[in-house]
């Protein structure tokens, strides 16, 4: 009997000594130079830690972020003044910047793009732990991928859409295998338009060789509605026939966060098998 209380009381102070070890382990002081990292934290109910990101990060005006970089330069000056435990940078950011941020002492983690939906999930689990919130994250994950699931087996049975999804205009680009957005196209039961090409970078009269069922548009603005009155006015295309050219949110279709990957995916199986 006594020897099962030791056991109990040194495992009780086992987990206490770990779990004050991971608190103090947490970071308090977040900057991020990736904004759907950004995303990522206030998913993860971690913005109050936020306290520097870029001028395209979504913070919220009400919580007092201080903006350290733009799409061109970071102001790593900014960053050391806010005396973060945590910066998340990616491999866009300039390595002599990251080099500069590491040799002051300030512990960097880089968060690659993800290049498919499972990738943007083990990305969310990893910025989860990092920020000690990586039980949180997993569940996240997998309410996902049911939600996934679910709508994969909600597709009806039949022929392939084309579908092509034009992410730029000037130039004219597009979702090319080996990326998430082209986990859209494949989870939608669709084909891609563009499955030949490498690099996405097409011209106008490509696409209309390839003839596609749907086209969506992933561009913000008057451009999205000057790029649809564009394509609706080749009236050979199947997708101006057929009125099946869309315009999807660039904000929630480009950021590559589990949650907001299926709500893209849930609106775009919506419009494509809509009547």
């Amino acid at each position: 009997m006594l020897f099962k209380m030791k056991k109990i009381w040194i495992l009780l102070f086992t987990t206490i000594i770990c779990s004050t070890w991971l608190h103090a382990q947490q970071p308090k002081r977040i900057v991020s130079l990736v904004p759907w990292v950004t995303k990522s934290l206030y998913i993860l109910g971690e913005q109050s830690h936020l306290v520097g990101c870029t001028s395209y990060c979504p913070v919220q005006s009400s919580d007092k972020v201080q903006v350290v970089a733009n799409a061109m330069n970071i102001n790593i000056e900014k960053i050391f003044a806010l005396k973060p435990d945590l910066v998340f940078a990616s491999s866009l950011n300039k390595p002599e910047t990251i080099d500069n941020l590491k040799k002051l002492g300030i512990k960097v983690v880089l968060q690659n793009y993800p290049e498919s939906f499972e990738q943007i999930c083990t990305s969310f689990i990893q910025i989860g732990q990092l920020v000690g919130q990586g039980s949180r994250a997993s569940m996240i994950v997998n309410q996902q991928k049911a939600r996934l699931a679910k709508l994969r087996a909600s597709i009806p049975a039949g022929k392939k859409p084309g579908i092509f999804i034009q992410i730029g205009a000037k130039p004219l680009f597009c979702a090319v295998p080996d990326t998430f957005m082209d986990d859209f196209i494949q989870f939608s039961g669709g084909k891609n338009s563009a499955s030949e090409l490498k690099s996405g970078s097409v011209t106008r009269e490509y696409v209309l060789m390839q003839n596609p069922d749907i086209i969506f548009i992933v561009t913000m603005g008057i451009v999205a509605n000057e790029e649809k009155a564009t394509w609706m006015g080749y009236s050979s295309l199947s997708a101006s026939k057929n009125k099946k050219i869309f315009i999807l949110d660039a904000d929630k279709t480009c950021s590559p966060t589990p949650i907001l990957f299926v709500d893209a995916l849930e609106e775009m199986i919506t419009l494509i098998y809509k009547n």
